[in-house]
């Protein structure tokens, strides 16, 4: 089969052969039969964000009453992924990849997205070591020597693409760059399914970052596609649906349904779904939220959206899958360990007796305190989907955002600047997850973190000085504190990394006082990514 006017460029790596012909052929077809869908998909998130942003509250769908009505349930969920009660997730990299998959977790989720920087050289290889790992054979040796083996079967293996927003400059067809989603998973299915399947698995998926049901129904329909093409039966794909934007969490039911023989879990993605609420209600004051540390998961509305999601997954089959604990182990901090041991033991308690069926973690050494409070919960069984929450929640616990002796602090404005900064210092170096203050941040932390500043900003919400004075957050105190943690950030870091340093410090600067944030700073970020030299 020809490729017509399909070329494979590169990015600061020899990426001749990089991706076989037969692969390159099944990626053109997905772009042809689905980049155009996609792109109208994307045009319909905006349309609806301008509704938002001009005073339309989200709320169920009102023409999609009878799907949540209706008596259904998903097609089924395979025996491996019955057990699903400690994932452990973490940037498709060689040593990540050995490392998660040897450990005691239930499931690993090799991450496209949020954990990892998209350059080619770490798609490439994240890519080919997926192919290794699926054949048992994955072997890396790092720079000091030292040699990881993987000793495992390779079945609890979930791969996460990039999301509808993101795309792979580097791959184009007909001059335009194709979907990261679809080049994404267009290489992990087509060079692994059939392997995967063999090994006693299958090709299984998260799909990040959904809007709406529409989207579900996107993906279902490649899914479709891709079993027809390498002639595998409807269902073998099996997915999980990150539920990780505000708009989505009003339609779960819906996403369900139109997934129904693709998917077996929704996850709760916990900081995106801030995120999200914050960029769609981004002209509300009334949706100020205060300092990134006092929105936990017993507020009014990260609470009802836990029990929603747990509920709308057991009503229909699925697994309910919680989320992330930014708190991670110090080996050589002790005291630091133990506050995070304690703190994601809280965590998992609390998603465990609500009604979950698993949950996330991001450092091997918090999978036994993980596991602990599940298993005190669920025993010897493999899930608790008999659990069914009854409070009925509605469109206005979901939008309860209040939260009692809240506040914006200096130390909160100072923090968030800092960790922006230092998270798209690392994203330009090439790392997508990294260790901060004793917190794991990634893409959707720092978005949080950064969001937070414009949305203050922005309503010059009142902030609390060290001294106890309340004052409105204006230009003038953003400035004062952004030059003051840039000062800091400079005389830590080595003189070779000030050029990333300064660009990250620059494109926040910009994002914050833009009169409208950019949607993604990982679409930001790129626009001036392959102008520096690392």
């Amino acid at each position: 089969m020809e490729l017509p006017n399909m070329t494979l460029s590169r990015y600061r790596t020899d990426s001749s052969g990089a991706l076989p012909r037969e692969t390159q052929i099944f990626l053109h077809q997905l772009h042809q039969k689905f980049n155009t869908r996609r792109l109208e998909l994307l045009q319909k998130r905006k349309n609806r964000a301008e509704e938002i942003e001009n005073g339309k509250n989200l709320d169920f769908l009102p023409e999609t009453a009878e799907i949540r009505n209706a008596d259904w349930k998903i097609l089924g969920v395979p025996l491996a992924l019955q057990d699903r009660r400690v994932e452990i997730t973490g940037p498709a990299e060689p040593k990540m990849i050995i490392n998660a998959l040897n450990s005691d977790a239930k499931v690993f989720m090799a991450d496209f997205e949020d954990s990892l920087s998209p350059t080619w050289e770490n798609i490439i290889t994240g890519h080919r070591a997926l192919s290794e790992a699926v054949r048992g054979r994955l072997v890396h040796t790092n720079e000091e020597g030292k040699t990881y083996h993987l000793n495992v079967l390779p079945s609890k293996l979930v791969v996460r693409p990039r999301g509808l927003h993101l795309e792979e400059e580097n791959f184009k067809v007909s001059g335009l760059a194709t979907s990261g989603s679809l080049f994404d998973f267009g290489i992990y299915f087509f060079q692994n399914a059939h392997e995967t399947i063999e090994r006693g698995f299958g090709p299984y998926f998260y799909l990040p970052k959904l809007e709406s049901h529409l989207e579900a129904r996107w993906w279902n329909d490649v899914f479709n596609f891709a079993e027809k093409y390498l002639h595998l039966p409807t269902g073998t794909i099996k997915s999980t649906v990150l539920i990780e934007t505000l708009p989505a969490a009003f339609e779960m039911d819906e996403i369900l349904f139109e997934l129904r023989d693709h998917v077996v879990a929704l996850n709760a993605g916990r900081w995106d779904y801030i995120f999200s609420l914050i960029k769609k209600y981004k002209f509300n004051p009334e949706f100020l939220l205060p300092d990134r540390d006092q929105v936990t998961m017993t507020t009014d509305f990260m609470k009802s959206y836990c029990e929603l999601l747990v509920q709308t997954c057991h009503r229909r089959g699925a697994h309910a899958i919680g989320g992330m604990s930014a708190f991670i182990p110090n080996r050589k901090e002790p005291e630091v360990t133990a506050l995070a041991l304690k703190k994601v033991a809280e965590d998992k308690k609390r998603e465990a007796t609500m009604g979950f069926d698993g949950t996330w973690v991001a450092h091997p050494d918090l999978i036994p305190t993980a596991a602990k409070e599940f298993n005190d919960v669920l025993g010897e069984k493999p899930h608790q989907k008999n659990i069914l929450p009854q409070n009925k929640i509605q469109a206005i616990n979901l939008l309860n955002t209040k939260i009692e002796n809240a506040q914006i602090t200096e130390a909160g404005i100072c923090k968030n600047i800092s960790v922006s900064i230092q998270y798209m210092n690392k994203w330009l170096q090439g790392q997508g997850a990294v260790a901060i203050n004793n917190l794991m941040e990634d893409a959707a932390t720092a978005e949080i973190s950064r969001m937070q500043l414009w949305q203050w900003l922005r309503h010059q919400a009142t902030w609390v000085s060290k001294a106890g004075e309340k004052q409105p957050f204006e230009l003038k105190a953003f400035d004062h504190f952004f030059d003051q943690e840039c000062k800091k950030l400079y005389a830590l870091e080595p003189e070779k990394n000030h050029i990333t340093l300064k660009i990250a410090a620059k494109a926040l600067y910009q994002m914050v006082i833009s009169p409208d944030p950019d949607e993604f700073l990982t679409l930001k970020l790129p626009q001036i990514f392959n102008q520096i030299e690392i």
